[in-house]
């Protein structure tokens, strides 16, 4: 079993550890990039995997090894990611009944879920957008999407935008800047730098929906 120690190694050392992985099974390595991201997108039990690393770090390795193609990369995390939110969105209206009747849904965090909900009434439709850039909301958004019963095309047209903005920003930030000397003797301090950046939106929401309460109580 994967420890605390070793999953924040292989965060912080995703480079050394990816480029390993991709020596030892070449073109099979899309297979494994394509599970990876379809599992963070689509099951509400997986929004420990990463994602924005995953896709920076496969785009930088791209620019050197000629065994991944970042055409390629992009078009297989895309498709991923739409997959994922699709087959998140239909779980989330199947188990909506189950989901509004208070009852505990088993392995779903009812806090990420509360969370991700709160930023839905917040942000409507947009959410699915945003939602994109924001680890743990980016797995429960299309969920919660599903069991607010947001008509499916809509949905499907914010995630298909969604989508290809994340892919394009991450893939080609990396194959373009992941491979600048500054950035491959930092290479652990840029993933833990884009890790922060990401949950930065849902740290402010979180201490948006905190602080409001108490400044109205204080109001009164």
């Amino acid at each position: 079993m994967l420890s605390f120690q070793s999953f924040f190694d292989l965060i912080l050392h995703l480079d050394q550890h990816l480029s390993v992985f991709i020596h030892h099974f070449g073109p099979w390595s899309y297979l494994a990039f394509f599970l990876i991201i379809f599992c963070e997108t689509g099951l509400v039990v997986a929004p420990f995997l990463p994602g924005d690393s995953l896709i920076f770090t496969a785009g930088a390795i791209a620019a050197t090894a000629s065994v991944l193609r970042v055409d390629w990369l992009f078009f297989i995390f895309w498709f991923a990611a739409l997959f994922g939110d699709t087959t998140n969105y239909w779980i989330g209206y199947l188990l909506r009944i189950h989901v509004f009747s208070g009852k505990r849904i088993p392995f779903i965090q009812k806090a990420y879920l509360e969370r991700t909900q709160l930023f839905y009434q917040r942000h409507g439709g947009k959410t699915i957008v945003l939602a994109r850039f924001i680890p743990i909301i980016r797995t429960f958004a299309p969920f919660v999407a599903g069991v607010s019963e947001m008509a499916y095309w809509r949905f499907l047209f914010y995630s298909v935008i969604g989508s290809m903005a994340w892919i394009t920003l991450f893939v080609f930030g990396g194959y373009f800047f992941g491979n600048l000397s500054i950035v491959k003797a930092h290479f652990s301090i840029v993933i833990i730098g884009i890790v922060l950046i990401s949950l930065l939106p849902a740290l402010i929401e979180l201490l948006g929906h905190n602080l409001l309460p108490k400044r109205n109580r204080e109001n009164k």
